[in-house]
C-alpha cells in the first residue's frame, strides 16, 4: 500500500460518507477494516471497530479539495 495515502480513520459510518463523496468525484477510496477481516477469518470477536480510508496518492491533491469542501455539518470527516 506504498501508492495509498490514508486520508481517514474512524467509524464505518463517516467512513462510507466519505467513501461516497469521493466516488462522486470519480475518486477510488479503500476501505481497510481490520476488525471484519478478522471477523471473516474467524480470528476476532464479533466487535465494530476503527475503519481507515485510503485513496491512491495520485488522487491525493483532488480528496484534499474534496474534504476542504465539506459542510461544517459534516466536520467530523476530516483528513487523519
Amino acid at each position: 500500500m506504498k501508492d495509498y495515502q490514508k486520508i481517514y480513520e474512524g467509524n464505518m459510518i463517516e467512513a462510507q460518507k466519505l467513501v461516497s463523496m469521493l466516488k462522486d468525484h470519480r475518486i477510488s477510496p479503500v476501505i481497510k477494516d481490520e476488525t471484519e477481516s478478522g471477523r471473516l477469518a474467524g480470528f476476532a470477536p464479533n466487535i465494530i471497530g476503527n475503519v481507515q480510508v485510503f485513496v491512491h496518492k495520485d488522487e491525493l491533491s483532488v480528496t484534499k479539495y474534496v474534504i476542504a469542501s465539506l459542510e461544517p455539518s459534516e466536520e467530523s470527516i476530516r483528513m487523519s
